[in-house]
């Protein structure tokens, strides 16, 4: 018994490893299933379906719970493969924490947002610095690429620059009433409304040392 737990650790350890490539990128979402990833209220709203996160339903958020860096970021790159519907509204957070209902109340939200009524468009660093300008279409893959380095915050989609925000000394945060500072967490995807039908694939982040 005891060969067979070990022989069970070590094929767990190497596929840990493996999953981090030369780069060091890691893969947060395996294509097949929500291992790793936990929805708060309305958990219907995430589905799994042909490689990616289908996004479609009431209210929810799914939080990142998995075992890389024990959801804890504080300094990192996180790549999004993302796809807008039309009239839709998401979002990714991150140095967020877990909240069984409502919207994350820690940590910042990077947009996602493009034909929506709210006009704060897809990249922008929400109610801090955002971006009033549709960077794509509806239904077209697109990559959105958030840095987080120090007090730094840089996002990027398809490569181009939307967002670069340094927090000043003493910011209180974007938001009436919420703990919207730059700190460490885990990431969060949005389901913001039952009309919102959004695609997240590939997702992948490097943990980046601190300077």
């Amino acid at each position: 018994m005891k060969k067979i737990a070990l022989f069970s650790l070590l094929i767990l350890a190497s596929n840990l490893f493996a999953a981090e490539d030369k780069e060091g990128w890691i893969s947060l979402f395996d294509g097949k299933s929500l291992e790793g990833w936990k929805a708060n209220e309305n958990s219907q709203t995430f589905k799994v379906e042909d490689g990616k996160i289908v996004v479609f339903g009431p209210r929810s958020h799914l939080f990142y719970v998995g075992p890389v860096q024990n959801h804890n970021f504080k300094n990192f790159e996180l790549k999004l493969d993302i796809m807008t519907f039309p009239k839709a509204n998401s979002g990714v957070y991150f140095h967020t924490e877990w909240l069984d209902v409502g919207f994350p109340r820690k940590g910042h939200e990077v947009q996602v947002n493009t034909t929506h009524t709210d006009p704060k468009r897809t990249a922008g660093l929400y109610g801090v610095k955002d971006n009033y300008d549709a960077l794509v279409k509806d239904e077209q893959w697109f990559t959105m690429h958030i840095t987080v380095q120090g007090k730094h915050v840089t996002t990027k989609v398809n490569g181009k620059t939307i967002v670069d925000y340094t927090e000043p000394e003493g910011a209180a945060g974007g938001k009436p009433n919420a703990a919207r500072r730059i700190s460490s967490g885990t990431f969060a995807l949005q389901g913001h409304d039952p009309g919102s039908k959004i695609y997240y694939k590939n997702i992948l982040v490097k943990p980046l040392p601190e300077k």
